[in-house]
């Protein structure tokens, strides 16, 4: 198997290129369509929760099903799940305007799905890739997803504004089934669940809890991501908002600030995987949040003619974000045997993903009264000192080690 690991690889993202770039077509078109068309943060932090609320819930219970089943025809069933809801929502904006309600609604059937797409695909990857590569796999699919993110707000607003948000999500439909196929011909080996009896739910959920509790690092480096999202991932949302409200530009410079964040996250990721070895992953974690903190404390501060300084602050986020992503998740696949890992990504997940709702319910009422500026600013404050935090905590880890 190892032997043909590459090609495997290959193969699957070549797949998901295709799914990820049609879903960012999806994603920011239907932001933008709500910020120019309300032009509220409540309304971006509602759609927001939508989406994030439903994996948050769920997450930590799906994944128990997730080490039962096929992990291959979950992401299958997934994607397939997310395709049909696309079809739905797009008939009804090419024939129409559907609602708030109904693309609040839509949004959580996808999100859903992406609760059970998301962890399956995770915790493939060490079945394929050898474990001393994974760090590496880390910084090439962190590259993958950055570079169809590039052009996805891109086209997904040329789409829009040519046609209609309708016809994006139909080309969501073709990225989905491209995807699919593509993983048909991907050979996956299942893992070899715990022996027991038979199935019980909650004992494999406490199983799995307490196999993520084991490994410190994890849960402490998890617990640090929560605080971390809390303030952070509202600005997945407040991008757009922030080009339109502070600096008054339209649908096409929201579109390419987030092509120049996707440039930033190719070419970290990128770096990542070439210099995967040269420091170990804690490091280019703690580093990755600081400079990430930097750059949103600094945009919280310049002034609305300043457009070009926010481009580059948006770009070293970007590649700041793969030292992240990458080493934690490669941490993560490291540390748990694979037939624990979908219960454990899954729960690590929901974890980010609970803290997630707490900053949109926040960020919405706060920007409202006091400016888009005012989050980004105060996020840039905390993720520095969660990286802090986490340096001094590791520091300390490795000294009582050495001492014990």
């Amino acid at each position: 198997m190892l032997a043909h690991w590459k090609k495997a690889f290959a193969i699957l993202f070549t797949g998901q290129i295709f799914s990820i770039l049609t879903s960012s077509m999806v994603q920011f078109s239907i932001i933008w369509h709500l910020t120019e068309t309300t032009q509220s943060a409540m309304v971006l932090t509602t759609a927001g929760l939508a989406g994030f609320m439903p994996q948050a819930i769920l997450g930590p219970f799906i994944g128990v099903w997730l080490d039962r089943w096929n992990r291959k025809k979950t992401m299958i069933a997934a994607d397939s799940t997310i395709a049909f809801f696309s079809l739905i929502l797009g008939l009804y904006f090419y024939l129409g305007d559907p609602g708030l309600g109904l693309v609040y609604l839509i949004l959580m059937v996808r999100s859903v799905a992406t609760a059970f797409h998301a962890p399956s695909f995770q915790a493939v990857i060490p079945l394929l890739a050898p474990e001393e590569q994974l760090t590496r796999v880390a910084g090439w699919h962190q590259m993958v997803f950055s570079f169809s993110n590039v052009i996805g707000p891109a086209l997904g607003i040329a789409v829009y504004s040519a046609a209609s948000l309708g016809i994006v999500l139909f080309l969501d439909v073709a990225g989905a089934l491209i995807a699919n196929l593509m993983l048909l011909f991907v050979r996956i080996n299942q893992p070899k669940p715990e022996a027991q009896q038979s199935p019980n739910f909650m004992s494999e959920f406490k199983l799995g809890w307490q196999a993520f509790i084991k490994v410190r690092a994890i849960v402490v480096i998890t617990m640090a991501t929560a605080v971390f999202s809390v303030v952070f991932m509202p600005l997945a949302t407040l991008f757009p908002f922030m080009t339109l409200s502070h600096f008054g530009r339209g649908g096409y410079s929201a579109s390419f600030i987030e092509a120049v964040f996707s440039i930033g996250m190719i070419l970290g990721g990128l770096l990542l995987a070439v210099a995967a070895s040269k420091w170990n992953d804690i490091v280019y974690i703690c580093g990755s949040l600081i400079i990430m903190g930097l750059t949103c404390l600094v945009s919280g501060i310049i002034s609305n003619e300043a457009f070009f300084v926010f481009v580059i602050l948006s770009f070293l986020i970007g590649a700041a974000a793969p030292f992240f992503n990458g080493p934690y998740m490669a941490m993560i696949q490291r540390a748990y045997e694979p037939a624990m890992l979908g219960r454990v990504i899954s729960l690590v997940t929901s974890v980010m993903l609970l803290a997630s709702p707490i900053g949109l319910l926040l960020a919405g009422p706060i920007v409202d009264k006091y400016g888009v500026q005012a989050w980004f600013f105060w996020s840039g404050v905390v993720v520095v000192l969660t990286g802090i935090f986490l340096l001094t905590q590791f520091k300390r880890l490795q000294i009582n080690e050495a001492s014990a």
